[in-house]
């Protein structure tokens, strides 16, 4: 069975202890760890060894997405406190110095960047940094992929080419600016066209930002309802319950 959960970024902002207990008694069986801003890591790896993790099979760390050279080794050295059979994901374009990443490369899963950014995009941008982090590994996000394509041309393509470095899935919606949002049918509709394709132990993060819900219980239920059937199902020419407009059924 797939592997599905949330980043905890996604549900209280730089409060993974709070993002934790909302997730409790969700079935939920993947959880990543998010510390996207610099100053949230070394709170996040003090709490680590005593964290309560064990309902998840798979634990992953995401590092902050941004930092300057002068931070670069202090984040490094942060981060060789992870146990190693936590991935860590990384942003391509937060690297300034390839070699202080060395001793963790094996730990990481470098991830596909949204329009925005000026590498890290395609599959052809991504092998260019695999190059350079031969051993390291793949965080797929749908989202940023649709964001570059929309015909999701390109996710097949990294899929087809990075396939096998795949380890994690983020998945959500993205609006203009780049904001993460709950999936509406037209995004899920679209990651259908290359979900099949994805290795099948690869897991399911959840980026749909619920800082803001008035009932974040109901809408994390509502968003892994969401991914579940999109994993589960092989016909997509009706609209699951969920949708604000379920189109008839073509048969």
């Amino acid at each position: 069975m797939t592997r599905i959960g949330f980043s905890t970024g996604a549900l209280a902002l730089g409060n993974f202890e709070k993002a934790l207990a909302l997730l409790r008694g969700k079935n939920t069986s993947a959880i990543e760890l998010s510390a996207l801003r610099t100053p949230e890591l070394p709170k996040l790896i003090a709490a680590l060894p005593s964290l309560d993790l064990k309902e998840f099979s798979y634990v992953a760390v995401h590092a902050p997405s941004f930092f300057t050279p002068e931070q670069e080794g202090t984040v490094v050295r942060q981060l060789m406190e992870v146990p190693k059979e936590y991935p860590i994901i990384l942003h391509p374009d937060a690297v300034h110095d390839f070699a202080k990443w060395s001793d963790l490369q094996a730990q990481l899963l470098l991830e596909n960047m949204d329009r925005r950014k000026a590498d890290g995009r395609s599959a052809r941008e991504l092998q260019g940094w695999f190059n350079r982090f031969p051993e390291a590994r793949l965080c797929l996000d749908l989202a940023h992929a649709q964001h570059v394509d929309p015909t999701m041309t390109e996710a097949s393509q990294i899929i087809s080419t990075l396939g096998s470095r795949i380890c994690q899935v983020h998945i959500s919606e993205l609006d203009s600016n780049s904001h993460h949002h709950p999936m509406s049918y037209s995004a899920l509709r679209a990651f259908a066209e290359v979900a099949y394709s994805i290795v099948k132990d690869a897991a399911f993060i959840i980026e749909s930002n619920l800082v803001e819900s008035p009932d974040p219980s109901v809408q994390i239920d509502d968003e892994l309802e969401k991914v579940r059937n999109l994993l589960s199902r092989t016909e997509w020419d009706c609209a699951p319950a969920w949708t604000d407009q379920s189109p008839a059924c073509v048969h």
